[in-house]
């Protein structure tokens, strides 16, 4: 259990400054491999579903054990899980660079995840152990300028290193950028991350971890592997298996000793609601990432740095409007992300129409930033919201179980939405219909998420 520390660490801001280097590499991680993933399936083959594995394979891992790892972190101690996950982390990014397959770089990004996932939980209990109460609002506002920087640099980032080509590296690069970050990352923990104390007595759910982990691939599996190999029986069955997993997850919570989940959300129906738009968007966002970068180093023929800078003008909207999107929810509460849902389809709308015969990235621009302004509205307040009609204590099982559907939300949206891409390309559509019947397709996820969002609650958690 954490508590609050009642005196200052003398170097509590350097420890703030570890925390957030490891919340870096897991961000831009996620945003570079995207717009590298056409290059990497063209180096080394593998198609689609590799382009598509790239990221289910590093989020899946990382969603099952999300959770888990930090009650790992309350069990063993967060500095050493922390360490044991950053230097996982920083091996796992090595084997990734070093991939001579498709593969053998799907293995590793799966490596990447489940280290991920011991490492990033720990942060917030370091924090916790670390600061005092009246310190902690400050060290935790530092967390969305470093997330926002990181949605804005990300795809251009991403695009200039794939492309880069220093010394014959080409898009390996994308993952030796993570060395250099993950040793600081390490040492910094080594020498300032205090010890803390393990709660030796707390019991890991195992059986409800492996249901929650089988339950995520079982729907990610089939809608990667489905429509390349004509969706056989097996896909069918095993993409109903998932959500019936799911289920018996949720059931076994109320009679398991110690509970990834506290039962008592299960009845919480705000915040099951907002577990179902928390889904929906990310994995619209996530999609919609992969489908444009497809797009623009496919048909457009753009390099990587072209698709990132032609992506850049939706995570320029993102900056532009998260900003002041956690204060105006502070005031109105559900209202702004129900605007920001609103804001995201009208750009959808644009970005299909603008896709109809465009010849370069720069025609998508008004498409692309106006979705990016609507998704910045959403994301800062959105778990804020969600947890607003949860009781104290539960947040802590809350705020995790969100996090784990953010990262299996990115799985499934890449898995959809690159599907209902293919579906066009592959029987004579051409790309640009393609790309606006994916738009559309991602507006009517989000219409359908917004229609949810009216049982969220009122305001948002201070």
């Amino acid at each position: 259990m954490s508590h609050v520390h009642p005196y200052p660490h003398p170097r509590r801001w350097a420890v703030l400054c570890v925390i957030l280097l490891a919340e870096v590499m897991d961000l831009l991680d996620a945003t570079v491999t995207g717009v590298a993933a056409p290059a990497i399936a063209a180096d080394l083959g593998g198609g689609r579903a590799v382009t598509q594995w790239l990221q289910a394979g590093y989020t899946l891992p990382f969603a099952a054990l999300l959770i888990t790892a930090g009650r790992l972190g309350d069990r063993y101690g967060r500095r050493r899980l922390f360490l044991i996950g950053a230097a996982g982390f920083t091996a796992a990014s090595a084997l990734c660079a070093l991939a001579p397959a498709p593969g053998t770089l799907v293995t590793a990004r799966a490596l990447q995840g489940a280290f991920g996932a011991l490492l990033l939980p720990q942060g917030f209990g370091i924090i916790r152990e670390t600061f005092p109460e009246a310190e902690l609002p400050k060290a935790f506002g530092l967390f969305g300028p470093v997330m926002g920087l990181c949605a804005v640099a990300g795809p251009v980032v991403g695009g200039l290193l794939a492309g880069a080509d220093l010394f014959g590296s080409g898009w390996r690069l994308v993952f030796l950028v993570n060395l250099p970050l993950g040793l600081l990352a390490l040492a910094g923990a080594v020498r300032w991350v205090p010890r803390g104390k393990p709660d030796a007595g707390l019991r890991l759910d195992v059986p409800s971890m492996l249901l929650a982990g089988a339950a995520s691939a079982a729907v990610v599996f089939p809608l990667v592997q489905g429509p390349d190999l004509g969706w056989p029986l097996w896909s069918l069955l095993l993409l109903a298996a998932g959500p019936l997993g799911f289920v018996v997850f949720a059931r076994m919570q109320r009679r398991r000793p110690s509970p990834l989940m506290a039962p008592g959300l299960l009845a919480n129906r705000g915040y099951t609601c907002g577990i179902v738009v928390a889904l929906v968007f990310f994995a619209s966002f996530t999609g919609l990432m992969l489908v444009l970068s497809l797009f623009l180093q496919g048909p457009l023929g753009l390099s990587p740095q072209g698709a990132g800078y032609a992506i850049a003008p939706m995570a320029l909207g993102i900056a532009l409007s998260a900003g002041p999107a956690g204060a105006l929810a502070q005031r109105h509460g559900r209202v702004v992300i129900q605007g920001g849902i609103a804001v995201t389809a009208l750009g959808l709308l644009v970005l299909a129409a603008c896709a109809d015969g465009a010849v370069d990235g720069w025609r998508l621009l008004p498409g692309t930033l106006v979705t990016g302004l609507g998704m910045g509205l959403v994301v800062p307040p959105l778990f804020d919201v969600i947890l607003a009609g949860v009781s104290e204590p539960e947040v802590g099982s809350a705020s995790g179980v969100l996090d784990a559907v953010q990262q299996l939300a990115g799985a499934v949206g890449v898995a959809l939405l690159v599907t209902v891409w293919t579906a066009f390309t592959d029987h004579g559509g051409s790309s640009s219909t393609a790309l606006s019947a994916t738009a559309l397709v991602t507006l009517a996820l989000l219409l359908a998420a917004l229609a949810v969002s009216v049982r969220l609650p009122r305001y948002a958690r201070a």
